[in-house]
C-alpha cells in the first residue's frame, strides 16, 4: 500500500481551498485544510504532516509568521512551500529566513507546484532516513548486542541522569548488581553457544520482574548486570532481587543442549535520600559490588543490602 503524503493546505477563501484540495489529492497527497495560521500551528503541533503549502495573506498572522513559529517550535521535519503575490526579492528572502523552505509566486503554475512539492518530499523522506539511521547508529552505541539491554557505556551516563533526578526531587533510587554463579563452568561444560541462551534466558526473567520503562538493566561485565530501579527505596530493592533470584531457581533455561540450571547473586545498595549529596555513580556501583561480594563469599545465590551506618555529628 503506497503511502500518501500527508499535507496541510493553509488558505483562507474558500473557492482557492475547494481547487487546490482537488488538485492535490488528485496528485496523490492526503490533504487537510486550515483556515487561518493559528489553526495551522495547533494542527502542526499534532505531527500528522510533513508538508505546509501555506499563503502570505492570512487573517492574523501571515504566512511568514507561521513559517517562522513552526520553525521556533522545534516540530519534526515539515517541508514549507510559501504562496505568494509579491514580486519582489526582499518579500520571497523574508520567507525565506523566516522558515520556508522554498516559495512560488501566484497564480501558481500547476504544474510547477506539483513538481515543487514533489522536490520537498523527497527532502522530507531523506531527512527521515538520515534520523533514523542516527537514531538506530545512537541505539546500537548504547546497546549491548547480544542481550539488547544497555551496555556499560550508558550505565555510567543513565545513572548519573537517575542520581540527578533522585536529588532534584528527594526521591529514593535503588541499584542491583547480579551476578551469575559458576557460570564459567556453565561456558566451559555446555560451550560458549549455550553460554550465551542462559545469559538472554536470565536477562529475560529479570526484565519481566521490572516496571517497564521505569525500572532499566544494563549489562555490567560477562556475566554482571546492573538494575537501575529509580524511586525504589531498600525494601524495594531487595523484593525485587529476592524475585529474580527465585525466578532462576525455578526457571532453568532450556537451549538446545537441555535445561541448564544457573543462580545468580546479587548485591543492593540504594541512594539514601538523607545523604544524597555524599553520593556519586561510582559509589554507589562499589557499595552494590561490595554486598555482591557478601552474597558471593557467604555461599551464592543470594541477596545482600548492608545499610549505610549512620552519620554521627560531634556535639
Amino acid at each position: 500500500m503506497t503511502v500518501r503524503p500527508r499535507l496541510l493546505l493553509v488558505e483562507d477563501e474558500l473557492t482557492q481551498q475547494m481547487t487546490m484540495e482537488r488538485l492535490l489529492t488528485e496528485a496523490g497527497y492526503d490533504v487537510e485544510i486550515a483556515g487561518d495560521g493559528e489553526q495551522a500551528l495547533a494542527r502542526l503541533k499534532a505531527g500528522k504532516h510533513e508538508l505546509l503549502l501555506t499563503d502570505w495573506e492570512l487573517p492574523g498572522m501571515d504566512g511568514a509568521t507561521l513559517c517562522r513559529l513552526v520553525r521556533e517550535a522545534k516540530l519534526p521535519s515539515i517541508y514549507i512551500l510559501l504562496l505568494t503575490s509579491h514580486s519582489a526579492v526582499a518579500r520571497a528572502v523574508e520567507g525565506l529566513r523566516a522558515g520556508a523552505n522554498d516559495f512560488i509566486r501566484k497564480p501558481a503554475d500547476e504544474s510547477e507546484l506539483l513538481a515543487r512539492l514533489e522536490a520537498g518530499y523527497r527532502v522530507v523522506v531523506l531527512e527521515k532516513s538520515l534520523r533514523d539511521a542516527n537514531a538506530q547508529i545512537e541505539r546500537l552505541s548504547i546497546t549491548d548486542p547480544l542481550l539488547g539491554i544497555f551496555n556499560r557505556r550508558y550505565l555510567h551516563v543513565g545513572l548519573r541522569e537517575e542520581i540527578a533526578r533522585a536529588r532534584r526531587y528527594g526521591r529514593s533510587l535503588a541499584i542491583v548488581i547480579a551476578d551469575l554463579d559458576h557460570f564459567k563452568a556453565i561456558n566451559d561444560g555446555y560451550g560458549h553457544q549455550t553460554g550465551d541462551a542462559v545469559l538472554q534466558h536470565v536477562v529475560c526473567l529479570a526484565q519481566s520482574a521490572l516496571r517497564q520503562p521505569m525500572d532499566w538493566i544494563a549489562r555490567y561485565g560477562g556475566e554482571e548486570f546492573v538494575i537501575v530501579l529509580p524511586e525504589t527505596d531498600a525494601e524495594g530493592a531487595v523484593a525485587v532481587a529476592e524475585r529474580i533470584r527465585v525466578m532462576c531457581v525455578e526457571a532453568p533455561a532450556a537451549p538446545a543442549a537441555g535445561p541448564v540450571f544457573v543462580t545468580a547473586s546479587f548485591g543492593v545498595a540504594v541512594l539514601d535520600e538523607w545523604a544524597v549529596a555524599d553520593h556519586e555513580g561510582d559509589s554507589l556501583l562499589q557499595e552494590a559490588d561490595r554486598a555482591l561480594y557478601l552474597s558471593k563469599r557467604s555461599g551464592r545465590n543470594k541477596v545482600t543490602y548492608r545499610p549505610r551506618p549512620a552519620i554521627v555529628r560531634a556535639g
